[in-house]
């Protein structure tokens, strides 16, 4: 019989579709990519979706960390760098290089990774992207790379979609997302309990509007049901806006969300350009999440040829006078009409209560020469204090002017007399425009009278243009002061400025940030007993931290009578956050007077260095407990410090990283048996003690509490 064949237009559709379905996924599946960290455990693989979407994922010894994630860059026009994609080529790497940090917690780095380098092309726009992703032992980096191109020679950012799908309701450690500050305590949860946390203001947040109630701040410390540390960050911040996370936390995935400009858009760019990395530490030891250099490393080398003038700070200052007791940065409680350089301080009356004064300071640069501190810091030294906090529109700051009570030359010229310098401090008042108009006259005045680093400040919003803090407009501000600075040899400490990340290598008189919730607020409404706990696995991981800790009177009622708590500390943990806060810059914060009244425990601030040839990081838990040993620069000298929640402490130190052969003298500073930091903070011991490299030291930290040792060699 006959066979007949007729056409059916419906089937031969459905099998073309299906043989381009098939087609692409082949494609696809031939551009999954993959690179290994050096000793193996971590893996990062990239490829992209049928539709062209790019996608990496993470795992650990096999065991997914971060679920197959979207990438993609979504442009403020209706063609963006989502999708429809293709693989164009793909290379991988390796590198080992050693360096050494101008300053730092050891004396040498090792920056060893394998990298893979995708470049992707939209072949219908003739536009191109690419990724670049480095895998180190305890974790990646990853960013967008965007070459010269005749289709995208500039663009702006709508949203960066970037994610980080979590497999698993990790526990968190975590502050809500803000555009304009970190000073806030941590919260510990699960992440489905974020958004219920926030909504109810246990995160202490009731008073302020974020971008999402699910929203939070990196750097964000996590740890797996399994028992693994992740930490997502952003390392080498630069012409870009500080990136926060935003949780889908029905489907535990975190993306991207950057921090708008005055008009909503998130960034403006022009090719060649790229992003800050994308960063996601993953180790299986607490210890070594602290011991992580990932943020520095990813970062570029130090762009001065010389670095001789970059020099780590002690410091003393007058400052707590006026943040625990209440004196006044302003000359007067007049209000005069403030113009640079037309006021006459002459015609108004001094409230007697300014300590910016000469008599005042003298005192402080005598304390510091004796107690061998290098700088003196002095707030509320310069015209313009009283017009703003009296919000007065028609001044600002000219960063030149002192008050009459302050004579600016005879001070520096009696520091220097006794071996100190004076610390500028410059509250910009988030006048920004301001203060880059004045910028040049102010260093140069700094070098006149010898002042060698600047604290700088934003307290406020941002003026003229409404900008947030942490968007792009204010870090390349941020950066220019630090660029500028150096043609001046002038270190600079900014507070209020965008979290670090890791700049400080390639800018090292970058010397320190606030950046996030300090002593400050233990004369306000206090810190949780654990916040120094989680600080060096968050804040601390992209730089160091001017945290102004060793407050030694911790009954505030004392220093000023209208107030009537404590600081949230032992005694003998704020001797120990020297070593545990690591900072080049570190300040003596109590005042004179209440020194004097300790001066046997003052002696480990006097004695504890600031610049290491080595850390050890002997015991950690986030929440709960920091032990750290630190070796100091050019000397046989140890110091130890312990930090510890509310749940107090106890440590078995074995002091195996001493030399061998060798017999030392350890001073103990240590909680009394019956310290609390709640019930009697004061309560602490000194004891002294002969070790060798096989002595264990038992020791006890208290509920909010802890201990501080130095080790030194018995010549």
């Amino acid at each position: 019989m006959k066979r007949t064949r007729t056409f059916n237009l419906r089937n031969w559709v459905m099998t073309v579709v299906a043989l381009l379905g098939f087609t692409t996924s082949a494609t696809a599946q031939e551009a999954a990519k993959s690179v290994t960290s050096p000793d193996g455990n971590l893996k990062v693989c990239f490829s992209l979706t049928a539709d062209g979407v790019p996608t990496y994922s993470i795992d650990y010894k096999g065991q997914p960390v971060v679920k197959t994630s979207r990438l993609g860059i979504e442009l403020n026009e209706e063609k963006s760098l989502m999708d429809r994609f293709r693989l164009r080529s793909s290379a991988t790497t390796s590198f080992d290089e050693t360096w050494q940090p101008v300053w730092g917690e050891e004396k040498s780095i090792r920056n060893h990774y394998n990298e893979l380098f995708v470049e992707l092309e939209q072949p219908a726009d003739g536009r191109f992207m690419n990724f670049r992703f480095r895998v180190y032992d305890d974790g990646v980096g990853f960013r967008y790379e965007f070459p010269q191109q005749e289709k995208l020679p500039y663009f702006v950012v709508k949203a960066e979609h970037t994610e980080f799908a979590m497999p698993a309701d990790n526990t968190a450690w975590w502050i809500p997302g803000d555009y304009d500050t970190q000073e806030y305590d941590y919260t510990e949860s699960k992440l489905t309990e974020i958004r219920g946390l926030m909504e109810s203001a246990k995160c202490d947040n009731a008073s302020q509007t974020f971008f999402s109630p699910t929203g939070v701040q990196t750097s964000l410390q996590m740890k797996t049901p399994e028992g693994l540390y992740v930490n997502i960050h952003e390392a080498a911040l630069v012409d870009y806006s500080c990136m926060h996370l935003d949780l889908d936390d029905k489907n535990l995935v975190f993306r991207s969300q950057l921090t708008p400009d005055a008009q909503g858009n998130m960034a403006h760019c022009q090719t060649p350009c790229q992003t800050p990395w994308r960063t996601v530490m993953v180790v299986d030891d607490a210890r070594k999440a602290l011991a992580s250099r990932l943020i520095l490393n990813l970062n570029e080398p130090c762009k001065y040829s010389d670095t001789s003038w970059i020099k780590p700070v002690k410091y003393v200052g007058v400052w707590w006078e006026m943040i625990g007791g209440g004196k006044e940065w302003s000359y007067t409680n007049d209000l005069p009409s403030v113009h640079i350089g037309k006021t006459d301080y002459k015609n108004v009356k001094p409230h007697g209560n300014h300590p910016a004064n000469n008599e005042n300071v003298r005192k402080y640069i005598d304390f510091a020469a004796q107690h061998g501190f290098s700088q003196v810091l002095v707030e509320g030294w310069n015209i313009g204090w009283e017009d703003w906090f009296g919000h007065s529109k028609d001044y600002v700051f000219d960063f030149q002017t002192p008050y009459p009570d302050f004579d600016i030359k005879a001070l520096n010229d009696y520091a220097h007399s006794k071996g100190v310098r004076l610390m500028m401090h410059h509250e910009t008042s988030s006048s920004v425009r301001n203060y880059e108009r004045h910028l040049d006259a102010a260093y140069k005045l700094m070098v006149k009278y010898g002042y060698n680093s600047v604290k700088s400040g934003y307290v406020g919003d941002i003026i003229p243009r409404g900008e947030h803090h942490y968007g792009q407009w204010m870090n390349n501000h941020y950066l220019y002061c630090i660029t500028e600075a150096a043609k001046h040899h002038i270190m600079v400490n900014a507070h209020e400025a965008v979290r670090p990340t890791g700049l400080c290598r390639t800018y090292p008189n970058l010397i320190g940030n606030e950046s996030a919730r300090g002593t400050e607020y233990e004369s306000f409404t206090g810190n949780k007993a654990f916040h120094t706990t989680v600080l060096p696995f968050t804040r601390l991981q992209g730089g160091p931290m001017d945290y102004t800790p060793g407050i030694l009177e911790g009954d505030m009622n004392k220093i000023n009578p209208t107030k009537h708590h404590h600081i949230n500390s032992t005694l003998a943990r704020q001797l120990a956050l020297y070593v545990t806060l690591y900072s080049p810059l570190q300040m003596a914060a109590d005042t004179p007077e209440n020194y004097e009244r300790y001066m046997d425990a003052f002696q480990f601030i006097k004695d504890v260095a600031i610049d290491w040839d080595e850390s050890r990081y002997l015991e950690a838990e986030p929440g709960q407990y920091i032990t750290v040993a630190r070796k100091a620069k050019g000397s046989d000298d140890w110091f130890l410090g312990c930090t510890a929640g509310e749940n107090g402490h106890q440590s078995a130190l074995k002091l195996d990283f001493l030399d061998a052969g060798r017999k030392y003298e350890a001073t103990i500073y240590a909680d009394a048996k019956d310290a609390d930091y709640q019930k009697n903070p004061q309560a602490y011991t000194i004891s002294k003690v002969k070790v060798t490299k096989k002595s264990v030291l038992k020791l006890k930290a208290a509920r909010g509490g802890g201990y501080a040792v130095s080790i030194k060699p018995i010549n």
